[in-house]
């Protein structure tokens, strides 16, 4: 079935379960990655079912992968969330290389290693992607035949040309790439990785450029594990990631939530269109960055993400 709905109104979750978190590390291809296990401390005895949660670009498992994580775990829900290969406390090479295959294949390989985890269904887990990783999730879940349930919030989904307005237009993206592959070159030839920051209001180099205040609130997104900066090398891989088109390669139930005012609102409607099993697409207000934490938005998002694992997972 598919759905593509508007609310009327949005009321908070109230849930209150108490959970742990456990501290754990998985491989990914030789790389030691570092993950946090999000468990309710009432959950039943027996075989439960998992979601592995991830953020945006750029980002560690302490900004949104967490915040959500921890919103899953409190409705009963156990959680997994970890660094990518090269981000936070995870090990690899380049640092801060956003990479979507590379991030696309860490979390195939979260999934292998939650599927042994004690307690945990193996045939019973989700995939939920906040903004960027929406899309990596999306890759994942079209080959991830272990994946049973997907949720997208606030998701980024382009291709290079619905990305190309929020970078100056093709003469923009054809720069970045181009900064890209020297940067990648230099790599390659002495090992030394060119970096550019993620967040700055003052300098036009960064990989965003604004008032974005939720990665400059230390309250917020501004964590001390955010190593705040992205590998110039990433723009390429990044400008000509198009998960739109594995859309009709996903065949298990999608829930989607956004907003008209969020990131590439035309490729989520494309993603949704495009996806061959159930799905839903919530559309409710506020701009990308208020989806990462902001009441009024997670009191959307987080019963729809809940109310879809309970269902299919």
């Amino acid at each position: 079935m598919a759905t593509s709905t508007r609310p009327t109104s949005s009321t908070p979750t109230g849930a209150t379960q108490a959970f742990t978190t456990e501290r754990l590390r998985f491989d990914a291809e030789g790389d030691t990655l570092v993950a946090d296990l999000f468990r309710p401390v009432d959950a039943p005895d027996g075989p439960a079912p998992i979601v592995v949660v991830t953020g945006s670009w750029t980002t560690s498992k302490e900004q949104q992968a967490n915040f959500y994580a921890r919103q899953l775990a409190a409705n009963g829900i156990a959680a997994f969330t970890f660094d990518f290969r090269g981000f936070g406390q995870s090990e690899g090479q380049p640092r801060d290389w956003e990479n979507p295959a590379r991030k696309a294949a860490d979390i195939n390989a979260a999934i292998t290693f939650v599927a042994g985890l004690d307690r945990v269904d193996p045939d019973r887990i989700g995939g939920l992607g906040v903004c960027a990783s929406a899309g990596y999730q999306a890759v994942n879940a079209a080959t991830d035949e272990r994946v049973g349930a997907l949720g997208l919030i606030a998701p980024w989904l382009h291709d290079i040309d619905r990305v190309a307005p929020y970078y100056g237009g093709p003469d923009g993206v054809q720069a970045r790439i181009e900064l890209s592959r020297r940067a990648e070159a230099r790599y390659r030839e002495t090992g030394e990785v060119e970096f550019m920051p993620a967040i700055s209001e003052t300098d036009e180099s960064a990989a965003m450029f604004g008032p974005f205040d939720y990665y400059l609130d230390p309250a917020r997104g501004a964590v001390p594990e955010w190593d705040a900066r992205l590998a110039v090398m990433s723009w390429e891989p990044w400008l000509r990631f198009n998960p739109i088109e594995v859309a009709p390669d996903i065949t298990i139930p999608v829930q989607m939530v956004h907003s008209i005012d969020g990131a590439v609102p035309d490729g989520a409607e494309a993603f949704h269109e495009g996806l061959a099993g159930p799905k839903d697409l919530l559309w409710t207000d506020g701009g990308q960055l208020d989806f990462y934490d902001q009441p009024a938005q997670v009191a959307v998002a987080t019963p729809a993400v809940v109310a879809h694992f309970d269902e299919h997972l």
